[in-house]
């Protein structure tokens, strides 16, 4: 992982473990997964809400530190409305 990138490990369903990290790209956040450590890394297009909460947990975390801008946890938080509507999300 290299500077700037936010990582974490998940299980699917099927209870399989991933390793999922997330970093910037071009103004978006770019999602990558993979099973095992010398397995390649895979983009991940459809990240699931589980990834992007993770995601805001590791940003938020940063703030304080001064790793990420203050306004980037706004930026995902909206990101989060727009890609699921439905799902309530606290401030």
């Amino acid at each position: 992982m290299g500077r700037g990138e936010i990582s974490w490990k998940r299980r699917d369903p099927d209870g399989q473990r991933w390793e999922v990290y997330a970093h910037r790209e071009g103004g978006r956040w770019a999602f990558y997964a993979r099973q095992k450590r010398y397995d390649n890394w895979q983009r991940l297009d459809q990240p699931s809400l589980e990834d992007w909460l993770a995601l805001l947990d590791g940003v938020e975390r940063r703030i304080p530190r001064r790793l990420i801008p203050p306004d980037e946890g706004r930026r995902v938080r909206r990101e989060i409305r727009e890609r699921f509507p439905d799902e309530p999300l606290e401030d």
